[in-house]
């Protein structure tokens, strides 16, 4: 499944970057905007992944149903749109694993289901983004993972047969789209998971504890 690859695409939050401090910075803004006690980063990191839903989850106890939930929102957009590169950082081994992609003659992409109002923002700001050959956002194509469209989507803007391409990710929805889009899957676990997730129940073509482990994959595949 990962010989001949032409191409590597990453989520973004949780698998290449570390976006949870601001995240949890936007949100914790307002908490204690409203006279609430501070909660610590360790709380809203398993949920980072889940956007303004998990921020708010934790910070408030707010589901989606809840009649201020829109309003609470677009609040916490505000607040992250303001901070949202002060403290993401590359996870370790990102921009070592990307240097080599790019030095191998790999094309690299990112796929995410964060809309553009934040993706695009944030890759232009961060050089670790500069040599990536597309950016898919969630609300780029009708349909968010883990429906297949993004993916397709970009391999389509990379111009390669989405079978030449390898999705890589830190949550189950990722493989899903991975898998239905008929690309090689690996999941990453040292990003967001939750204590009870359990990457090998997701049906994934392979698992990486660190973004290094990458590049021994391929190369070792290459070999075969």
């Amino acid at each position: 499944m990962f010989k001949d690859v032409q191409a590597v695409l990453f989520d973004l939050d949780g698998t290449l970057i570390d976006s949870a401090p601001d995240l949890g910075a936007a949100a914790d803004r307002m908490r204690t905007g409203r006279g609430m006690a501070s909660l610590p980063l360790e709380q809203y990191r398993p949920m980072a992944g889940a956007g303004a839903r998990g921020m708010l989850g934790i910070a408030f106890g707010m589901q989606p149903d809840h009649p201020e939930y829109e309003a609470m929102r677009e609040e916490f957009f505000v607040n992250y749109e303001n901070c949202m590169t002060e403290r993401t950082y590359a996870f370790d081994g990102v921009a070592q694993m990307l240097a080599q992609l790019h030095s191998l003659g790999l094309a690299w992409g990112v796929v995410t289901n964060k809309s553009q109002r934040f993706t695009l923002p944030l890759t232009r700001q961060m050089p670790l983004f500069a040599t990536a050959g597309t950016v898919v956002s969630g609300d780029t194509t009708p349909h968010a993972k883990p429906h297949p469209a993004p993916l397709l989507e970009a391999a389509r803007q990379l111009r390669l047969d989405p079978a030449r391409c390898v999705y890589v990710g830190d949550d189950e929805r990722d493989i899903v789209a991975g898998l239905a889009a008929g690309m090689g899957t690996v999941a990453a676990s040292y990003g967001y998971l939750g204590s009870n997730a359990d990457t090998q129940q997701w049906g994934a073509h392979a698992h990486i504890d660190s973004p290094l482990e990458l590049l021994a994959l391929l190369q070792s595949a290459a070999r075969a």
